[in-house]
């Protein structure tokens, strides 16, 4: 059964992946820090490892031979709701980014991710944050700006400004509030609101100060939970 990643429990994970060779790159990366349990090169092989294992996490490619990772997600998400699925793909497409989270992913990283931060990222889809490579964040956020094309995020919610506590925001709080969310460095976000990283601190404190909240994780996990990151 998947439990959370804290108090020293060591996540388990599956590799889904069709190449062989990147999935024992990937088990020689990260294989010290979390219990591979598992591992598939195709759909079908894949919805079967993990109704078997039961992992923490699935690290999922998003192109598989017979299909691709949202049909994975798709397929097992509704009997193993505590399962996370993290997409680990070198491709950088906002559709491919886009489908494997509407799917219901908790992330989307690619493959040129150092095996450190990838061990991170696995442990916090574990603890229940969403992880993005900052890029591709803003492909969701887009793709599901005002409900998007399909009606909102995973699970049907929407962006709206009628949520009490991110109307407490200022919008230029709102702005950073949501890059944070993603995970941009303070220096990223100045670059990106073409402001100074001493305005992007005063206003990150501002934002964690009123949503009552102590860290960037909670503050991922916060805007996760309204569906807006």
């Amino acid at each position: 059964m998947s439990t959370p990643s804290g108090n020293g429990h060591r996540p388990t994970v599956v590799l889904v992946d069709d190449h062989a060779m990147f999935r024992a790159g990937v088990r020689a990366e990260i294989g010290t820090g979390l219990d591979i349990v598992g591992e598939a090169a195709s759909v079908a092989e894949a919805v079967a490892t993990i109704r078997h294992t039961q992992p923490d996490v699935v690290l999922l490619d998003v192109h598989l031979p017979d299909g691709g990772g949202p049909a994975v997600v798709a397929a097992v998400l509704p009997e193993l709701p505590a399962t996370k699925f993290l997409a680990l793909s070198v491709s950088d497409a906002a559709e491919d980014v886009i489908a494997v989270i509407r799917a219901g992913a908790r992330g989307y990283v690619t493959k040129t991710i150092s095996g450190a931060d990838l061990t991170d990222a696995i442990r916090r889809v574990a603890d229940g944050d969403v992880v993005f490579s900052p890029r591709l964040a803003g492909f969701v956020l887009d793709a599901f700006r005002d409900g998007g094309p399909d009606g909102g995020m995973p699970g049907g919610g929407q962006l709206t400004s009628t949520d009490p506590e991110l109307d407490q925001l200022t919008p230029r709080e709102q702005e950073v509030m949501r890059l944070l969310a993603r995970g941009y460095s303070y220096r990223e976000i100045g670059s990106e609101l073409f402001i100074s990283v001493k305005t992007v601190e005063t206003h990150a404190s501002n934002v964690l100060r009123k949503l009552q909240l102590s860290s960037r994780h909670q503050l991922t996990r916060w805007a996760a939970d309204r569906r807006i990151v």
